[in-house]
Formats: C-alpha cells, structure tokens, sequence
C-alpha cells in the first residue's frame, strides 16, 4: 500500500457522504477538479491540518489517508458552516501563496 506524505486528491471523493449539505456539496466539486487547482490546493491544506498530517504517526499511516481523513471529519464536532470558513481561509492563504508567488517571479525577469 502506498502512503502518501500529505492529504492526497484522491481521497476528496471519499468524504462526500460523510456529512450532509454544504459539506458533501464542497467535496463533490473539489473531487472535479483537478489536483493543482486553487481549490483543490485549498480543501488539502484545510485537511491537512484538521488530519494532522504533519504530525502523522505510525498507526495513523497503516489506516492510510482516506480512512484517516473519513475518521477526521466523521469525529469533527464542527458544524459545516466552520468546516466551510475553515475551507475559505485556506483558500485565501492559497490565492496570497500563488499572488505572492506571481510577483516574485516578476521581480526575478
């Protein structure tokens, strides 16, 4: 079985059915899109850090990154209007990183 290091993509589609509402609606479109989109970038970070990813463990890696994230969200007491701000401030640290990102590059030509 292969672990990824980080949330990946792949696993989007597998927490649709988790919660109802805003949040399967969420992941049904971010499962659409491609992995380096901005959104897509976003609902990763946003994962990562309700998974705790950066500190995954031993026992956490065996479960794998699905099961992992399925249980995140699934034991999360948050209502889906936190987990969607959580999900927007993400988006924006996202849009600064590739805005950031953008200008540096134009300095550098």
């Amino acid at each position: 079985m292969r672990t990824p290091f980080l949330f990946p993509h792949e696993s989007v589609s597998e927490l649709k059915e988790l919660r109802d509402g805003q949040w399967s609606k969420l992941a049904e479109e971010v499962a659409g899109l491609p992995e380096t989109h901005k959104d897509s970038l976003a609902f990763s970070l946003m994962m990562i850090r309700i998974c705790g990813c950066l500190r995954c463990t031993n026992y956490k890696a065996s479960l794998g990154c699905t099961v992992c994230s399925q249980r995140a969200v699934r034991n999360s007491k948050a209502p889906d209007n936190t987990l969607l701000r959580l999900f927007h401030r993400a988006q924006e640290e996202v849009d600064e990183f590739l805005e950031t990102r953008k200008n540096g590059l134009r300095q550098a030509a």
